[in-house]
């Protein structure tokens, strides 16, 4: 075959799947010249490109898209490109699912995006709310689940607002880009946090799906020196801090915690890092300002913690030997220095007065996985009580390895992993652990 007809195929390979990116509003890129149109926004104000207002932090764009929301404008209001002669037509695949958009927003809400075909059919907007207001923040969107061909369209929502707005709001976006999700390059987390069990009237929780939040100011105050990208894991919402030395999480004002009757702090987190982890507290006294005379506070470090998996951290709360009070808390700070990524998730403070702390009880090993019968994956939970050299496996009926999942020293507490099918027939398999002198054999079937 020529050259040239190779080439001609690859081009039509990769014209099949992709579409007009990034979208940065540039000069002779992608977006400035669009025709986009503006709906369900009152007079529908245009979108206008216009100066970066804000180009000190981690958008250095030149130019931006400005759109205005109008208080008496729908909560959807948003803005379209038009069908075909824009984004083109493209089909989203594993290699560009991943949708991430820059953001800059003087409040919190739902940012959502949507993709459709010539002939106005879409499976919806997917949405996510920024986490940080008048500063410029990423946001991440899986489209995981609408892997579809023929999409001609993008649908931007830039202050999805159920409750509508008070005012008008001015948002604007930029550098909207579109790559293959994380997973299999132990950069990322391939599987969610584990799910918290606990029962919802003992816990005060800050980000957890299973539980309802108390407000939060940011998760990323503007003193941080490491960047905050909202992803989803395995359908999950999880928060990724990444080139990151130190973050400040704060609950200040109104939203300062009162942990008084609470005994431990848990979070979940999970890095490609052996570094050390730092978790700090601060209280801010009963004057509830910052550096009013009567702040406490107190750091943990977890040294070399355990890379590539989730680990659950119960702290007792009274190891946080300086933090004299805890009604009054305002910050949280994570410490990954120098430089690391981490993922956080299941951040939340609970009472185990009735004994609630399952890592904390924990005095025996356990193996489990879901679903079994399995047809494309399984979910391996197992429990050990305390750190050891621990090896997940699985076994064919002959006693041939198939695939060695873990191999590595665990903490103490409950870890999942993920055995994904590959090209193994149906039939009866083994998973094995072996942590320590621990061994224990789990029967599955592939169907």
């Amino acid at each position: 075959m020529k050259k040239f007809t190779l080439l001609v195929l690859l081009l039509s390979a990769i014209t099949a799947f992709s579409q007009n990116a990034p979208i940065n509003f540039e000069t002779g890129g992608y977006g400035a010249d669009w025709t986009w149109t503006v709906f369900e926004n009152e007079d529908n104000p245009a979108l206008e490109i216009v100066s970066n207002p804000d180009m000190s932090g981690v958008n250095t764009s030149a130019t931006v898209a400005k759109f205005t929301a109008r208080q008496a404008g729908q909560p959807w209001a948003g803005c379209e490109s038009m069908h075909g002669t824009d984004i083109g037509t493209f089909t989203l695949s594993a290699n560009n699912s991943s949708v991430k958009i820059m953001v800059y927003k003087s409040v919190i809400s739902d940012v959502g995006i949507k993709f459709v075909k010539p002939d106005g059919w879409s499976m919806g907007e997917i949405k996510v709310a920024n986490t940080v207001v008048d500063a410029w923040e990423e946001l991440t969107f899986d489209f995981t689940s609408q892997l579809q061909d023929g999409y001609d369209q993008i649908v931007v929502f830039p202050d999805f607002d159920l409750n509508g707005r008070t005012q008008d709001n001015v948002v604007y976006f930029d550098n909207i880009t579109f790559s293959e999700q994380g997973g299999g390059t132990g950069s990322e987390p391939e599987i969610a946090a584990p799910t918290p069990t606990l029962d919802a009237q003992y816990v005060i929780s800050m980000f957890s799906d299973v539980y309802t939040d108390v407000p939060v100011d940011t998760w990323r105050t503007d003193w941080s020196d490491g960047l905050l990208t909202d992803v989803m894991i395995d359908g999950n919402p999880t928060k990724k801090y990444h080139s990151l030395n130190f973050v400040g999480i704060e609950t200040v004002g109104a939203n300062l915690i009162d942990a008084t009757d609470m005994t431990h702090f848990h979070l979940d987190m999970w890095t490609p890092d052996a570094n050390d982890f730092k978790v700090k507290l601060v209280d801010f006294g009963a004057d509830g300002a910052y550096a009013g005379g009567d702040d406490t506070e107190h750091e943990i470090t977890f040294a070399a913690p355990t890379t590539e998996s989730w680990i659950s951290y119960d702290i007792p709360l009274s190891d946080f030997t300086d933090l004299l009070n805890r009604d009054h808390l305002a910050q949280l700070i994570f410490v990954k220095a120098p430089l690391g990524t981490i993922f956080i998730d299941n951040v939340f403070f609970y009472d185990d007065a009735v004994g609630l702390d399952e890592n904390a009880n924990i005095n025996s090993f356990k193996l489990d996985n879901y679903p079994n019968p399995i047809s494309t994956s399984t979910t391996i939970s197992y429990t050990i009580p305390k750190s050891e050299l621990t090896e997940i496996s699985v076994y064919d009926l002959s006693g041939r390895t198939i695939s060695t999942l873990v191999n590595t020293t665990m903490e103490a507490g409950t870890h999942q992993t993920k055995w994904e099918i590959t090209n193994e027939k149906p039939g009866v398999y083994f998973i094995k652990i072996k942590a320590g002198n621990f061994i224990d054999v789990k029967k599955c079937i592939l169907q």
